[in-house]
């Protein structure tokens, strides 16, 4: 991964954070290493517990921001919530997995779409 796609995605995160708060989320968690990989948002929205996976593009050449989340990832994200829950010894809580696709159009402007409950939890839990 080049310097310039890091800063990228460090940009679109921030652009997800902004635009999260703004819709009353709180975010409580970024970036939570974890044994097998890395959530990138972790925040309450109400009293749900949502799990945030955030993916900017800036083109549709590899079928865009909405194919980024397939179902191997979503078993992947699904296996590090368990373990986030474990971690912070939180049971009984409602959570979700939410998406938010930020996909860079024509002239640098930049569009934002949050896909809430975007899966359901998968894989052997």
């Amino acid at each position: 991964m080049t310097l310039e796609t890091r800063a990228f995605g460090k940009q679109g995160e921030a652009e997800a954070v902004r635009f999260l708060q703004r819709r009353g989320y709180r975010i409580m968690d970024r970036n939570v290493r974890l044994r097998r990989g890395e959530i990138d948002l972790i925040a309450y929205d109400g009293d749900v517990l949502v799990f945030i996976e955030v993916k900017a593009r800036r083109s549709i050449r590899f079928g865009g921001t909405s194919w980024a989340v397939d179902l191997r990832k979503q078993e992947r994200l699904s296996r590090l919530a368990v373990q986030y829950l474990a971690r912070q010894r939180l049971r009984d809580c409602l959570c979700r997995f939410d998406l938010v696709l930020i996909q860079e159009a024509a002239g640098r402007r930049v569009e934002i779409e949050l896909i809430q409950n975007a899966f359901e939890a998968r894989g052997d839990l």
